[in-house]
């Protein structure tokens, strides 16, 4: 196993040390050695593998970091991972096993939107602390009803306004959609239409799909024929990739817009034709590489890309919010204190209610009135540009 740079390890431990020093409720001359323990439930085989196998690979390099940075103490974090196999069915059981472990101080979920408002009763029920990477706002949202569970992921509506905001800026004032016929896909469509309203854009019509559909011939020859300034792509990574390829050999030569939901590995591939140009809504860590590390968050995101590039030959960009997940439920952990012989599971979910953290994948902020931390300022504008995204200029 590769060495973890120098550099990494002074940046993690400075960012963990920093929310820390002050939570901490240790007698004198105790140290808690008891491991910090983080159930997974993660998409790795069926339709969503992809995803999940890009999320497993940044939970495991992020515990690795954490655990030879030395901030933690005498404590490690030690990861459980279960398969759901993109089933809800199967993530539910999951999601029971790990809140009746008693060693479990907290799960994360993938990016499955169905499986994570499915668990929110036996969460709530277990008082287990979970952070969804799920993007959908049932997730999270109504507080009230999810007391134990959290969001890191790219909101509906943050990702609406700055495409619509960046379709202003073009002059586009026709477009289609198409849409994921799922939680977030519908969310989206419903919050793009608000603010096509309010910017006086015309919305052509809208194709939903299934998550696992492939065949998109149709859908976005229908989206087309009426030949639109654009068309908007709002659909998992594997998925919006072909539809970029199908929009492609329609010949539409309108732009293409994605959500930040369709964003996936930096190098485009065998995609790169028929996204070049493209937009996409994300986080700039996607593109770290372009940016200047002006700031210590910066140069940590720089630092985070450049491990997980060095590690496995390429970059995701949804790799940020499974690190930072555990990024929060490490400072969590270790300010919650309590014996060291029980999980304060009560404590980490006080204590991610209020967190705080400029993190890998841009600003992130919990309250007690919003489970879902990621901040509208962390999105920005990248564009497709020979075979890769970068910043858009």
């Amino acid at each position: 196993m590769s060495p973890i740079r120098s550099a990494t390890i002074v940046a993690l431990a400075s960012a963990v040390l920093a929310t820390t020093l002050t939570g901490c409720s240790f007698g004198a001359g105790q140290e808690d050695s008891s491991p910090i323990t983080i159930a997974v439930d993660l998409e790795l085989s069926g339709a969503a593998a992809p995803v999940g196998k890009a999320y497993q690979r940044a939970l495991e390099l992020k515990t690795e970091q954490l655990n030879a940075s030395g901030a933690l103490g005498d404590r490690k974090i030690r990861l459980v991972v279960k398969d759901n196999r993109s089933d809800a069915s199967e993530s539910s059981r999951n999601i029971s096993d790990f809140s009746n472990d008693s060693k479990v101080s907290a799960i994360i979920m993938g990016g499955c939107n169905e499986c994570a408002v499915g668990a929110v009763r036996t969460v709530n029920e277990k008082k287990i602390p979970t952070i969804a990477l799920a993007p959908s706002s049932a997730v999270a949202s109504p507080v009230a009803d999810r007391r134990y569970v959290f969001k890191l992921a790219p909101n509906a509506a943050d990702s609406a306004g700055a495409l619509t905001t960046e379709l202003r800026r073009r002059a586009i004032r026709e477009v289609g959609v198409l849409h994921s016929d799922d939680d977030y896909g519908r969310e989206g469509l419903k919050a793009l239409r608000a603010e096509f309203a309010k910017a006086n854009i015309k919305l052509l019509g809208g194709e939903a799909v299934r998550t696992t559909d492939t065949e998109l011939a149709q859908p976005i020859r229908r989206l087309t024929t009426g030949d639109p300034d654009g068309l908007i792509i709002w659909t998992p990574p594997e998925q919006a990739t072909l539809a970029a390829t199908a929009a492609d050999q329609t010949g539409f030569s309108g732009s293409l817009f994605l959500d930040a939901a369709a964003a996936g590995d930096l190098f485009l591939g065998s995609s790169g034709r028929a996204t070049e140009r493209a937009t996409l809504i994300f986080t700039q860590t996607m593109v770290i590489d372009d940016v200047i590390a002006t700031t210590p968050a910066k140069a940590a995101r720089r630092q985070w890309f450049q491990d997980y590039t060095a590690r496995f030959g390429g970059y995701n960009g949804l790799s940020s919010f499974a690190a930072d997940a555990v990024q929060l439920i490490a400072d969590a952990s270790l300010r919650a204190g309590g014996p060291a012989d029980r999980v304060n599971r009560d404590g980490i979910r006080d204590v991610l209610e209020t967190s705080q953290l400029d993190g890998l994948s841009g600003p992130i902020r919990m309250t007690p009135d919003n489970h879902s931390g990621l901040m509208p300022q962390a999105l920005t504008t990248l564009v497709a540009r020979g075979g890769r995204w970068r910043l858009a200029s």
